[in-house]
């Protein structure tokens, strides 16, 4: 995924769809970045997806430029696996996206 949203609000929004390719059931959490992967303040909605098998669901995420003519984020979902394995297991999509603010 890439985008390059314009906004002439002091925030911008991109809308991505999250996807289950699991035979099970899964939750997905979508989180934001800045381009070195730090954590970013962000309005989602909504933050965790319940997907059932080939599933998708729609997100909203709201970014505030905070001062900036331009953003540069990483919209990412992150599956979220059960603890009862003893093994780790993680999965993450991310895509970029630059974002303008056009406003005056």
């Amino acid at each position: 995924m890439r985008g390059e949203p314009r906004s002439v609000m002091d925030s911008f929004a991109v809308r991505i769809v999250v996807g289950n390719p699991y035979k099970e059931k899964q939750q997905f959490a979508v989180q934001v970045y800045d381009e070195k992967f730090y954590p970013v303040a962000a309005h989602i909605s909504p933050p965790i997806a319940k997907l059932g098998p080939n599933g998708t669901r729609s997100v909203l995420v709201v970014v505030p430029f905070d001062g900036a003519l331009k953003r540069r984020v990483r919209i990412c979902a992150e599956g979220l696996f059960g603890t009862e394995t003893t093994s780790q297991l993680r999965t993450q999509v991310c895509g970029k996206f630059l974002a303008t603010h056009i406003g005056s």
